[in-house]
C-alpha cells in the first residue's frame, strides 16, 4: 500500500475519456418506487453515453430511522441484487452510496458497493462518520441510534479502464484526512453519494466538495437526494461533477436527474502536474 500522501508511479490510466453521471433521487419510504426511479436514471445516464454511474445515499429506502432496522436483511440483499442487475443490464459501473446492511443486534451499517459492468463487486464500504447533529433549524439527527459505524478505512478500488476510484459517503466529506487517504492509495475520482440537509447544504455542500477536489487533484462526483422525503426530511439536492482544478462542471439543480460530465485523464495529469500539492506534503513535520 502507497504511503498516505503519494500517488503510486506505476499508476497508468487506459482511457483518456469517459463520462461520469451522479443521479439524483427523491427517495421515500417505499423500496418498489425507489428502485423504479433509480432504474430510469441509470437508464438516462447509460443512453447519454455515462460508463460510471451513481446512485446517492439511501437510494432505495428514505424513512424514520425505526423502520431502517426491520426491513433491513430483506432490502440489504435487494439492494445488492439490484446493483448487480443494473450494471450488467446497462453495462455501467455502477455506485450504490449507501443502503441498510444488518450489523450487529439493533444496528445496521450504511454501506456502499461499487459494481462493475460485468456484475464484479469491485469494492465495499460501510460509513465510519455518522451524522449525530443538533442543527439551527430545530432538527435533531441521531444516524448511530440505528447505524453501526464502519471500522475500515475507506477503498480505492481498480475499475480497470475507468481508473482508480475511492468511495465515501455524505458526512464523510467533513473529514479532510478521509480524502487524504483515498488520494494517497491512488484515487483519479471521489465519490461522494448523499442525502445532505437542506439547512446545510445551501451553505457547505458545494464548497466542501470543491474543496476535497482541490485538495486531492482529484474528480469529484457526488449523487445527491432533493427535495421533501417525508415528515420533515428534506435534502439539499444538487447533485455535482467536480474537476480537479475545483471547477463544477456539471450540476442536477432541485428536481430528480443527472450531473453528467467527462472524466478527463489528460486534464487530471496536467492539473497534478500544474500543481504538485500531495507531493509537496511534509508528512514527517506533522505526525
Amino acid at each position: 500500500m502507497p504511503i498516505a500522501g503519494t500517488i503510486p508511479v506505476t499508476h497508468r490510466v487506459i482511457v483518456a475519456r469517459y463520462l461520469a453521471a451522479a443521479v439524483q433521487l427523491t427517495s421515500t419510504p417505499d423500496p418498489d418506487t425507489n428502485f423504479a426511479a433509480a432504474e430510469e436514471l441509470i437508464d438516462l445516464a447509460a443512453r447519454r453515453g455515462a460508463d460510471l454511474v451513481g446512485l446517492p445515499e439511501n437510494f432505495a429506502f428514505l424513512a424514520e430511522e425505526s423502520r431502517k432496522l426491520s426491513l433491513a436483511p430483506l432490502l440489504a440483499e435487494r439492494c445488492s441484487r439490484f446493483l448487480l442487475t443494473m450494471a450488467r443490464r446497462y453495462q455501467v459501473t455502477l455506485l450504490g452510496g449507501g443502503y441498510p446492511a444488518p450489523a450487529s443486534e439493533g444496528a445496521v451499517f450504511n454501506r456502499a458497493e461499487l459494481i462493475g459492468r460485468d456484475g464484479q463487486l469491485l469494492a465495499r464500504y460501510d460509513k465510519v462518520h455518522l451524522f449525530d447533529v443538533d442543527l439551527p433549524d430545530g432538527n435533531t439527527y441521531k444516524e448511530s441510534s440505528t447505524v453501526q459505524a464502519g471500522t475500515s478505512r475507506p477503498p480505492v478500488a481498480d475499475a480497470g479502464p475507468l481508473g482508480r476510484i475511492g468511495i465515501s459517503i455524505c458526512y464523510d466529506v467533513r473529514f479532510p484526512e478521509l480524502y487524504r487517504s483515498l488520494a494517497g492509495d491512488g484515487a483519479d475520482v471521489l465519490m461522494v453519494p448523499a442525502t445532505f440537509t437542506a439547512f446545510t447544504g445551501k451553505d457547505h455542500w458545494q464548497v466542501l466538495l470543491q474543496a476535497r477536489a482541490i485538495e486531492n487533484t482529484a474528480y469529484v462526483v457526488a449523487p445527491a437526494q432533493t427535495g421533501l422525503h417525508y415528515a420533515q426530511r428534506q435534502s439539499h439536492g444538487h447533485a455535482l461533477v467536480i474537476d480537479p482544478w475545483g471547477t463544477v462542471l456539471a450540476d442536477a439543480g432541485v428536481n430528480t436527474g443527472l450531473a453528467i460530465a467527462e472524466i478527463d485523464t489528460e486534464h487530471l495529469e496536467a492539473v497534478r502536474t500544474q500543481m504538485p500539492s500531495l507531493r509537496h506534503r511534509k508528512l514527517d513535520i506533522f505526525r
